[in-house]
């Protein structure tokens, strides 16, 4: 793991979280009793088997599922206890998303991809392309910015996706699996660019991943396990 810095304010507790799923007669609990806190400009991966509800845990923090118990809270707004609209604000506003397939628009530019979450929250149009420019220039995209998803490589649409989830400045990003569709050169370029830009714009970051060499370079990594978040044995 990285060194440890002096955080700041946490930007994200999670207290308690449950989740279960009911068919029928039949309970599943996912979660457990989920707990922990993220201080501004920290990192912290998630791993754990597959089906160990990383995902799951991932999406009711990042407010796309809801939890059966327990509480979110992000810059001191407590998740639940907003209704749809503000909700929505709040991801808008405070996360930042990075998923292990890229989603990008394919009828739209680099250029506009980017700039969809700034004009969604309204921002002037020429900040809004100042800024997207400024990221994709800053994630090595600038000879791409006319291009469509289907006209970049893997790795070149996996480094928009960065850009797209960085673009509103959010206090933190949340990603699941975000290399885990890439070769490992690739892989390695997109977490060395994620791990420059928490340093220099002090973003905090969420990764949930399988990749022991991804993990290693955060500053605290817990391991998802029979529904509860423990630190991982030998740590």
């Amino acid at each position: 793991m990285r060194d440890q810095q002096p955080g700041g304010d946490a930007v994200l507790r999670v207290s308690h979280i449950a989740k279960t799923y009911t068919e029928g007669s039949l309970r599943t609990e996912v979660l457990r009793d989920v707990s922990f806190e993220l201080e501004r400009g920290r990192t912290l991966a998630i791993i754990g088997a597959s089906g160990s509800g990383k995902s799951t845990l991932l999406h009711i923090v990042g407010g796309l599922d809801t939890a059966t118990a327990g509480e979110v809270e992000i810059e001191g707004r407590v998740l639940s206890a907003l209704p749809d609209a503000e909700r929505g604000r709040v991801r808008n506003q405070s996360l930042g998303f990075i998923y292990q397939f890229h989603h990008l628009l394919p009828e739209f530019t680099a250029l506009e991809n980017v700039c969809m979450p700034l004009m969604i929250r309204g921002t002037p149009l020429d900040e809004t392309r100042e800024r997207a420019t400024g990221l994709l220039d800053r994630v090595g995209l600038s000879h791409r910015i006319h291009h469509k998803p289907s006209e970049m490589s893997g790795g070149e649409r996996q480094r928009c996706a960065v850009a797209r989830a960085l673009v509103t400045r959010p206090a933190c990003i949340l990603g699941d699996e975000p290399t885990g569709n890439l070769d490992e050169k690739n892989a390695a370029q997109v977490y060395e660019l994620m791990l420059e830009l928490n340093r220099e714009i002090n973003t905090s970051f969420v990764l949930v991943t399988h990749s022991p060499a991804l993990a290693s370079r955060m500053d605290r990594v817990l391991e998802l396990t029979e529904g509860h978040l423990v630190a991982p044995t030998g740590n």
